[in-house]
């Protein structure tokens, strides 16, 4: 299945066009995160694999990623939000969030995501906070850094 989605703006572009999606770079990017650090390339490629991935470019260079994990029916997670450190406070973050929200495979559904530090972004996109109970055997501590 091809691209359902694709945003330009000001030379950039967001889309869901798996093929453009640079492996090297998201791993790069999702590297100096807080929740991804400790991700090999291997379970970054299989979580891109099995997931709806959405790329965020400027001209032929990928700076952001978001994918979003879903059943196609009743819920999406969105997860992996990120934009490279060198073109933050231009909005970017806030498009790709909208662009991601918008994606015509999520719409109408409950949509999910966690975060520890971007909950007034996601606030304004109407989510609430609320107790998520979770089990990881990943050996990955969530609430630690």
């Amino acid at each position: 299945m091809g691209p359902q989605m694709q945003f330009e703006k000001d030379g950039f572009l967001i889309t869901d066009d798996a093929q453009r999606i640079d492996l090297d770079a998201v791993c790069r990017l999702l590297a100096d995160t807080y929740w991804a650090s400790a991700r090999s390339r291997q379970t970054i490629a299989k979580s891109i694999a099995n997931s709806i991935p959405i790329g965020l470019y400027h001209g032929d260079r990928q700076i952001g990623f978001a994918r979003i994990v879903t059943d196609r029916a009743t819920f999406a997670w969105i997860a992996d939000v990120i934009v490279d450190a060198a073109y933050r406070g231009q909005g970017l973050g806030t498009w790709l969030a909208e662009c991601v929200l918008s994606h015509p495979e999520i719409a109408g559904m409950r949509h999910l995501l966690r975060t520890r530090d971007a909950h007034s972004l996601y606030e304004r996109f109407g989510f609430r906070r609320n107790e998520c109970m979770t089990r990881d055997h990943s050996g990955h501590d969530w609430e630690r850094p």
